[in-house]
Parts: structure tokens; C-alpha cells; sequence
């Protein structure tokens, strides 16, 4: 797939999942997640070449300038969406599938200081709601939802619900929408 194919793919992304989008005019200039993401495409493959001082001094100016910061050594899969990404970070270590969505102040952070897997690993599908902490090489299986301001450090089973602190995983029902799961507040702390 082209660069040009790849942006218009992250552009409609953006507009299925953000009912206040307007156009994709609006999207590819004013939404700084997109931006980020867009600058994380640049800044791996920079650290994939070898150039990691270069693609870690990129990501930074990235950070300063959208508030979301994505390690260059991250790997992200396609029509990734960040919507209102202030705050969000992403670690060195983290993968994430195709179709994924965070929103504003999510971390898939580490929890220990060893080399190797240190960050979480989302399936395809995945949504998570602001404020979520995912910590640890923990997998989040395909189709899961996580609550806002859950913090997740266990695997999950795909097509859960993940809500409290610390969460609690349950099979996410047929038919339950994933827009309608993160804004029940049932589901928020």
C-alpha cells in the first residue's frame, strides 16, 4: 500500500469512529492524534534503520507538538486512531493491532525495568477509554473494550469488557456496540 493510499485509510478511520468529524479536510489538518501517528510512521522507520537517536529526537518534537507520545520503537498496525490524544503515551515495547482506538490520557505503559516485552500488547479491535492505564506485557485480546480510567495488568481474553481499578474482565455480550460500551456509565470510574 502507497503513503498517499495509507493517509486516505487513516482519514476515513478517523471519520468512522468521530461522529463530531466534519470532513476530510478537517481530519487530516486539525487532529493531532491523526498527526502523531502520522509523524510515528517517519520516526519507526527511522528506528527500524538503525538511526535510533534520530528517530527518539523525532518522536520528542512529535510529543511537544500534538501531547501524544508514541515510542519509535513501537509497533502500530493500520487505521490506528488516537481521538483527543493529549496525554496519551505509548512505550517502546507496546504492539497494537489494526482497527485500534484510545482515547485522551491512555497509557500502555511498563511495569519493570528489565529489558525485553516491558508493554502491552492490543488485539485488532480494540477500543479504550480515556484515562485507561494498560501496565506490563499483557495481551488484550482482539475486540475488547477497556472502561475509561480502568487500569489493566492482566491478559484478557478476546471480545471483554475491562472496567475498574484494577479491572475485571467479562465476556462482552453480543450485539453490545463498542461506542455505546465506553460512554455507559456503568462502565466509567
Amino acid at each position: 500500500m502507497g503513503a498517499l493510499a495509507r493517509l486516505r485509510e487513516d482519514v476515513i478511520a478517523a471519520r468512522l469512529r468521530d461522529p463530531a468529524a466534519r470532513g476530510s479536510i478537517e481530519i487530516a489538518l486539525l487532529y493531532p492524534g491523526l498527526h502523531a501517528v502520522w509523524a510515528y510512521r517517519v520516526w519507526h522507520t527511522l528506528w527500524r534503520g538503525g538511526f535510533r537517536f534520530l528517530a527518539r529526537l523525532g518522536s520528542q518534537l512529535t510529543r511537544w507538538l500534538t501531547g501524544v507520545e508514541i515510542h519509535p520503537g513501537a509497533v502500530i498496525g493500520r487505521r490506528f486512531f488516537i481521538d483527543h490524544g493529549m496525554g496519551v503515551v505509548i512505550g517502546e515495547t507496546a504492539e497494537i493491532g489494526d482497527d485500534v482506538m484510545l482515547y485522551h490520557g491512555v497509557t500502555l505503559g511498563g511495569r519493570q525495568r528489565n529489558g525485553g516485552k516491558r508493554h502491552p500488547t492490543l488485539g485488532d479491535g480494540v477500543a479504550v477509554g480515556a484515562g485507561a492505564k494498560i501496565l506490563g506485557p499483557i495481551t488484550i485480546g482482539a475486540g475488547s473494550v477497556v472502561g475509561a480510567n480502568a487500569v489493566v495488568t492482566k491478559d484478557a481474553a478476546p471480545d471483554s469488557v475491562l472496567v475498574g481499578v484494577p479491572a475485571r474482565a467479562r465476556t462482552r455480550g453480543s450485539g453490545e456496540d463498542t461506542r455505546a460500551l465506553l460512554t455507559a456509565p456503568e462502565y466509567m470510574i
